[in-house]
């Protein structure tokens, strides 16, 4: 079987083009941005046992896995992220809220960073990538998680401060100028639960209306924002107004949302007692 048989097959059964690709590439070893190097090659034939491989990494995704935990892999942010079943699979609308944290954060300056509900380090790492000589702490409740997250700041040379502990409970005493979260915000029993079963569902999930961990957040906060310091929160498509609610509420001022790629608003944020 060669290359562009064994892609055509993925795609016959349910595959979308990319997602084949990038399988295949992992079964021959590649990068998975190699898609170029695909079609360069497109005659050259599959072993059989890569052939056998890649049709139970088929298999596996068309029965929901994350193409992320089949690969071990997942690009975000220019970074390539280590990742399996103990983190979420970072999504790409997530990178909405990395870039209103470095629009807040000083390209070369002193600054302190937050990001609470790590997971796989994704946006504390984006941060400590573009920021250098930003202080970058994170925090998960999922020791699992941290240990993820250590293991892909430790292969990319990136300095973050890793806490274990629920929301802000290990951060006492401490003031941050920015705080990102993507926290959960799915809804018990939204009906997009069961495409997510494989991802761990304490990461999801969070109340009758999916806010509950957000409103934590929300009323958390002040104590660890600096004067001028930001709140910034991931949520999904249908919350942003209950979020910037939310945030008015609790006193924040310039309250606002951003969209991401699809102009959907993704994340939404406001500022603490600017001096």
């Amino acid at each position: 079987m060669t290359y562009v048989q064994a892609l055509q097959q993925a795609q016959q059964a349910g595959l979308p083009r990319i997602e084949a690709q990038m399988l295949l590439l992992h079964v021959l070893g590649r990068l998975l941005h190699e898609r170029a190097w695909l079609l360069a090659h497109d005659d050259a034939a599959l072993t059989p046992e890569q052939a056998q491989a890649l049709a139970a990494l088929t298999a596996r995704r068309l029965n929901g896995e994350p193409v992320a935990y089949l690969t071990g892999r997942k690009a975000f942010y220019g970074l390539e992220l280590a990742v399996d079943a103990r983190v979420l699979d970072p999504r790409d609308d997530t990178e909405t809220l990395v870039d209103w944290a470095l629009d807040l954060l000083p390209a070369d300056g002193l600054a302190r960073a937050l990001d609470l509900g790590t997971g796989s380090g994704a946006i504390a790492l984006a941060l400590a990538a573009q920021r250098p000589q930003a202080e970058v702490w994170a925090v998960d409740t999922s020791a699992d998680a941290l240990t993820v997250a250590r293991a892909n700041a430790h292969r990319l040379g990136l300095n973050v401060q890793w806490l274990h502990g629920d929301w802000f409970s290990p951060t006492a005493g401490q003031r941050f100028d920015v705080i990102a979260s993507n926290p959960p915000y799915i809804a018990q029993g939204d009906p997009h639960l069961p495409a997510l079963v494989h991802e761990p569902q304490q990461a999801l999930v969070s109340g009758a209306d999916g806010l509950d961990d957000i409103r934590r957040i929300v009323q958390g906060a002040p104590p660890h924002l600096a004067p001028g310091g930001w709140l910034l929160l991931e949520h999904g498509w249908h919350q942003a107004a209950a979020v910037r609610h939310l945030l008015a509420a609790a006193g924040f001022t310039q309250v606002q949302s951003r969209r991401d790629l699809n102009d959907v608003e993704r994340c939404s944020g406001g500022l603490w007692k600017a001096p």
